[in-house]
């Protein structure tokens, strides 16, 4: 079975072979989430700054390496590239599952950021290359797609693994043993060029102006979004709820943020220009319903999924614009720069949260929520505005 790409075809061995590296790119970090509140019982000898590092230190190698990945990428093999990526992050899965020691786990865990920060662009960047046009875009969105899906399904089998062993919570880092597998199959079937009339080829080096306002938005929708799984679980402990609805609400917000990507040409086509106003929108009014000062279990479901779906539109398009506004060779050089500033916001989002509340001295969750769906609400009268005009926030053709 062949599958179109725009450019031709290719067999769809290699579109599996494309999608399993966007499942393993939200593997990191999620084999520690499960063992932080059992810390001081399996290294009952830890300090607070190992504990600290153990928390962030992985997510800040991711960074460097995603932009330096990015600037290899112009010079090097993308194959060479994932096969070094891929490799380091598994032998660093295989060294967790081995560790006796904190220091042991903190090193393994941040040479997997080391590994995850050289893929990342890879897992759009591959797909720039294989795919162009609306086929690009539907690509880009199964992409998205693929990644939240797994991000559900392993947060889930983390859990359960590591109620049963803490060590056996990070067999899913073993996953990037099936991409290399599947790597001969890319090799097999290198990229075809862009056509010379696809939109890559109206730039002669980056359009920095676009892939900078492409940065500040994304930055913005990322934030707004992750207050959904930085502050859930305080909004259902304010409504007396049970404790385990927040998990049901953070897993629907995911699943969410997914499922616009197999459909997203058809949305493309009926919104046009003001799919991001609509989108904003969508994910304004989810925040708000989110922060009823009455939450029930329907309300808190309805608004993680508004508040996913507006942001799973978002995230593919501005992947698109990103590889749009490069010439082919740079074009996984535009996607690493856009991309690290999604683990940027991860990293400062409760930084900033904290600081809007003690600006206007309100720390409660429902606050959290309101500020940022006033800041998506504000993003959508800008599309308003300029998406006529904007490729940011309008169209890019």
């Amino acid at each position: 079975m062949n599958i179109s790409t725009g450019k031709g075809s290719i067999p769809l061995i290699v579109v599996v072979a494309i999608m399993s590296i966007s499942a393993i790119v939200s593997l990191p970090g999620l084999a520690i989430s499960p063992i932080l509140s059992d810390l001081d019982t399996i290294f009952p000898d830890a300090s607070r700054l190992e504990v600290e590092m153990l928390e962030s230190l992985p997510s800040l190698m991711i960074i460097p390496f995603m932009l330096l990945a990015g600037r290899w990428s112009v010079r090097m093999s993308k194959m060479r590239l994932l096969i070094i990526g891929t490799s380091i992050f598994l032998i660093s899965g295989v060294g967790c599952i081995l560790s006796r020691t904190l220091v042991e786990l903190i090193i393994t865990s941040s040479l997997i950021g080391v590994g995850a920060g050289i893929i990342i662009p890879l897992s759009t960047g591959i797909v720039v290359d294989y795919f162009t046009g609306d086929r690009r875009v539907r690509m880009l969105g199964i992409s998205s797609a693929v990644n939240n899906l797994t991000l559900v399904v392993a947060t889930l089998a983390v859990g359960y693994l590591a109620d049963a062993n803490w060590h056996l919570a990070f067999v899913v880092y073993l996953l990037p043993a099936v991409t290399l597998l599947l790597v001969p199959a890319l090799r097999h079937t290198p990229p075809k060029p862009e056509p010379n009339d696809g939109a890559q080829h109206r730039q002669t080096t980056l359009n920095r102006g676009v892939i900078v306002g492409l940065m500040l938005f994304y930055f913005a929708i990322t934030y707004c979004s992750l207050v959904v799984t930085f502050n859930t679980s305080y909004i259902v402990a304010d409504a007396h709820l049970d404790t385990e609805l927040s998990d049901s609400v953070i897993a629907i917000f995911f699943l969410a943020i997914m499922a616009p990507g197999f459909v997203l040409n058809a949305i493309i086509r009926k919104l046009g220009r003001w799919v991001n106003m609509w989108s904003l929108m969508t994910m304004g009014v989810g925040l708000i319903v989110m922060s009823l000062h009455h939450a029930t279990p329907l309300s808190l479901c309805v608004g993680a999924l508004l508040a996913g779906v507006g942001y799973g539109v978002m995230q593919p398009i501005i992947y698109d614009k990103a590889a749009t506004n490069a010439p082919p060779h740079l074009a996984t050089l535009a996607l690493a720069i856009v991309m690290a500033i999604n683990y940027l916001a991860i990293l400062l989002a409760p930084f900033i949260i904290e600081a809007f509340a003690e600006l206007f001295g309100d720390s409660t969750p429902t606050f959290a929520f309101l500020t940022n769906a006033l800041i998506t609400l504000v993003l959508a009268f800008a599309a308003v505005l300029f998406a006529p005009h904007s490729r940011v926030l309008g169209s890019d053709d």
